[in-house]
């Protein structure tokens, strides 16, 4: 059980630095099939991507939903 819970830190230290990248867009890709793309305004607090949508409402997003991560260069 520890390589998972290793595993996953790594991935959150990961996602944080590309989220840092205003310049990448982010597309998260949930279990459930949903595809979310990331505004530029983004952020990660405790387990949870924070972002807001066009009308300017917060989103939280649980890191553990996330099924795969599409980056690209803006």
């Amino acid at each position: 059980m520890p390589h998972k819970k290793s595993k996953r830190k790594s991935f959150k230290q990961l996602l944080q630095k590309y989220l840092a990248i205003k310049g990448l867009d982010i597309i998260l890709v949930l279990e459930d099939g949903r595809e979310i793309e990331l505004s530029k305004n983004r952020s990660i607090i405790n387990d949870m991507i924070v972002t807001y949508d066009v009308n300017n409402a917060e989103k939280k997003i649980p890191i553990s939903r996330i099924k795969h991560v599409d980056l690209y260069a803006a």
